[in-house]
């Protein structure tokens, strides 16, 4: 199996101490967020690779090395200030970090993603233009690809709209996107492409990939991975450990993250010591090993 660490909430950001921990003890455990009582077991003698979503990769490039399995990184990078990203540490410290990874585990096993994009009076189409040439600039010869999306309309979304001001796309925004992102990648020796977007921009010169193409996950692994069932995207089937509403970044746009007292309560709940990354395993919990 492949594990996404993670979809649901910034382990490596958070809880890098918990991971490797668990990694050195050879197991991990995840309650079903849909059936809180069932728990699944998994040894890391069956994953065959490390799938790591951050957008703070800093605390857990001291513990790289002690991974002896195939490693891909995606790191968010974007350019919004506190008001949108309260507890995103400074952008500049993320693109040196990114450097440092790509250092580690090679550039063919990082992609840097653009975020969602979101559009409003004081994030432009000329602002974000700007800020992407500029990462583009910053991180030439230590990344490859980027992938790019687009503000969706999550709960957390229609929540925070007095904040992010959002406005809708236009055809006209895609189109300037799309063709000024495409000239700062191939100007950087960089890709740029989308992961199923109603947009993939395709005609402006974006790439058409996955964010975890069935190729890649084969190349890492040697295995053939089918489709992942539980996203409508056409990636690799990967298996997520992270819990929703855990993620102390309190981005305004989250999907993840819906209920900001509920992630403080899981942050007191997280014991470094514990399988699970947030609580204790209890008494009726039913306990099954997930092969893949």
């Amino acid at each position: 199996m492949i594990l996404n660490v993670s979809g649901r909430t910034d382990i490596v950001a958070f809880y890098s101490k918990w991971f490797m921990k668990r990694y050195k003890e050879g197991f991990i455990d995840v309650r079903n967020p849909f059936n809180p009582k069932m728990v699944s077991r998994i040894n890391f003698n069956n994953v065959d690779a490390i799938m790591f979503c951050t957008k703070n990769p800093i605390p857990i490039l001291k513990y790289l090395k002690e991974i002896d399995k195939p490693i891909l990184f995606h790191v968010t990078l974007t350019p919004y200030k506190k008001d949108i990203e309260p507890n995103v540490p400074p952008k500049g410290k993320i693109i040196e970090a990114i450097k440092e990874l790509s250092n580690i585990i090679g550039i063919d096993n990082l992609s840097v993603r653009y975020d969602p994009i979101l559009l409003s009076d004081k994030y432009n189409i000329e602002y974000h233009k700007k800020a992407f040439e500029n990462m583009c600039l910053l991180l030439d010869g230590y990344v490859k690809q980027i992938i790019v999306s687009f503000i969706d309309d999550y709960k957390n979304v229609r929540k925070n709209a007095q904040i992010l001001k959002f406005k809708n796309f236009t055809e006209n925004d895609y189109k300037e996107i799309g063709q000024s992102f495409s000239k700062s990648a191939f100007k950087h020796g960089m890709t740029v492409q989308t992961c199923f977007e109603n947009r993939n921009l395709t005609e402006y010169g974006f790439k058409a990939g996955e964010c975890l193409s069935k190729e890649l996950a084969y190349k890492l692994t040697g295995k053939k991975y089918p489709k992942w069932k539980a996203r409508k995207c056409n990636c690799a089937e990967m298996v997520d450990i992270g819990v929703y509403n855990s993620c102390g970044h309190f981005c305004k746009y989250c999907y993840a993250n819906y209920d900001e007292d509920k992630v403080n309560h899981n942050f007191k709940n997280h014991n470094p010591n514990s399988s699970l990354l947030i609580g204790n395993l209890e008494s009726d919990d039913i306990i099954k090993e997930r092969l893949k």
